[in-house]
């Protein structure tokens, strides 16, 4: 018999695998159902931009082509779009693909690094492969940030602080003031990564606004997703803005054609869909205010959203998932919090459907 774990790398088994929710094709056959409510994976309720599905419409007799291998004309969309210079963006298979070389290029075993808790679980997942350290901060009580006590944890080991904002599960923001505090305190040898792949759901005044100051700091680097705004979560494509000394070195360790070019096409032309873009975003807010009034009326606590999703604080959280699942509504639980699910919005129907089935299982508690 082969012994595989003798030849594994060290520190290999002791990474948990990451584990998705049930897709709506399981949970039909879990529980007999014909039709099921999904939200448990913070889509995009309103689907892809059409300009996004025009883009792939044209492109799939170019199939037999590889990809460019450098994403060019996505990323020269994407600087357009920014107003920054091409050699400031990399293209990613979504921006967990960035996290991952992230991590690969600035980690040494015995590093560590910071990220709030709780939050994205790939941040940990980029740092174990590296034999990293991860020192959680746990967000305070009401789920804001604690930037004190992320900079107390920072030493001379840290090399990457992750932020989130609007933070995934929490849907709460890092405040444009939190984090010029935290800049000017943090070490010269800390690269701080912001997470906005929920950034454009966000109208709260004091909400980290990207700029021509932030993008120059060597230290900042800006991660955002297709699959959130954009409804492109399955074509996998994200990207990163920072000062290009630091994709210099990251693209040392990118594997070529990382960003298929269906993706590419898609992408570039999503980003010219402003329509679709308002149209997400109004829904988002529309969907915040419906879910905010429900929790009023069913007697819990809604955190205060500034995303496409919202914490709900329900009691028992595995057991209402389970329950929610069995009416055939889909949401989330877990990331350490056993009293909160996570709901992202749908359509008007698909949040009223949630909202129904959640006040029956309330009731029969």
């Amino acid at each position: 018999m082969l012994h595989i774990a003798n030849r594994v790398r060290p520190g290999i088994d002791q990474i948990e695998p990451y584990q998705p929710g049930l897709t709506d094709d399981e949970l039909k056959h879990r529980y007999g159902l014909t039709h099921v409510v999904k939200l448990n994976a913070n889509e995009n309720a309103l689907g892809p931009s059409p300009l996004a599905l025009a883009a792939i419409r044209n492109e799939l007799a170019m199939l037999h082509h590889y990809p460019d291998g450098a994403s060019e004309l996505l990323r020269q969309a994407i600087a357009q779009f920014h107003g920054v210079a091409v050699d400031a963006v990399l293209a990613g298979n979504g921006s967990d693909d960035i996290i991952k070389l992230l991590s690969e290029t600035f980690l040494d075993p015995g590093d560590e690094v910071v990220m709030p808790s709780p939050s994205f679980s790939q941040y940990a997942f980029g740092a174990a492969i590296m034999r990293a350290t991860v020192r959680k901060v746990p967000l305070r009580d009401d789920f804001t940030y604690d930037v004190e006590a992320i900079r107390a944890a920072v030493n001379e080991r840290t090399k990457l602080v992750y932020l989130c904002t609007p933070n995934n599960p929490t849907a709460t923001i890092l405040r444009r003031s939190e984090l010029a505090w935290l800049l000017e305190r943090l070490p010269e040898q800390v690269l701080v990564v912001l997470d906005l792949a929920y950034h454009d759901y966000s109208l709260h005044p004091e909400r980290v606004v990207e700029d021509a100051v932030l993008l120059a700091d060597p230290r900042v680097v800006a991660l955002h997703t297709f699959s959130k705004l954009y409804g492109l979560a399955g074509l996998r494509v994200g990207y990163g803005l920072a000062h290009p000394q630091v994709w210099s070195y990251v693209n040392r360790v990118r594997e070529p054609f990382n960003v298929n070019r269906v993706a590419q096409r898609a992408a570039a032309a999503a980003l010219q869909d402003e329509e679709h873009r308002r149209r997400s975003q109004a829904h988002a807010q529309a969907s915040r205010t419906y879910y905010e009034q429900a929790a009023v009326d069913l007697g819990i606590w809604a955190v205060p959203s500034e995303a496409n999703f919202v914490l709900l604080k329900t009691g028992d959280a595995a057991a209402t998932t389970q329950a929610l699942m069995a009416r055939g509504v889909m949401v989330r639980a877990g990331f350490g919090l056993s009293e909160y699910i996570r709901v992202t919005f749908g359509t008007d129907e698909e949040n009223e459907a949630c909202i129904a089935a959640l006040r029956e299982v309330l009731a029969n508690r």
